[in-house]
């Protein structure tokens, strides 16, 4: 158990050196004063290095890379779909947005985390920016 424990306390301190930065969900419910709306088995293994913040599913597809964390305004089947397709694990409506059943259920289905939060878009991805994750969400 304790050589485990060194094992993941040096490969968190190698992916700092490289500039990555993590953070688990359960962080960014704290963050953002989020609730969880739909969870999944490895919850809490989840890790995110960056943050995308839009309401057009084009540029989510256009731009998102791994390890995303997805804030939009748009309560749609789409960004669960988009989520799918772009491999992001966590979606977090913003503004108070509250998710329909048909969502919830879809998320459930394809293992994305949803998340509620009352912060505006900009605030939301301030909040996050601000705790540490700065890591760019778009492919260079």
């Amino acid at each position: 158990m304790l050589r485990i424990l060194i094992i993941q306390t040096y490969i968190k301190i190698l992916k700092v050196k490289a500039g990555l930065t993590f953070v688990k969900i359960r962080e960014v419910v704290k963050i953002l004063d989020a609730c969880v709306v739909t969870s999944t088995e490895n919850f809490d293994d989840i890790e995110i290095n960056s943050a995308c913040g839009a309401d057009l599913m084009s540029d989510v597809m256009a731009y998102v890379k791994e390890n995303v964390l997805l804030l939009t305004g748009l309560v749609s089947p789409q960004v669960i779909r988009t989520a799918e397709m772009m491999d992001i694990k966590v979606v977090v409506f913003v503004r108070g947005k509250k998710p329909g059943q048909n969502i919830i259920d879809l998320a459930a289905e394809k293992g994305i985390c949803v998340l509620t939060t009352h912060h505006p878009l900009y605030i939301a991805c301030g909040k996050l920016y601000s705790a540490g994750l700065t890591g760019r969400g778009v492919w260079d």
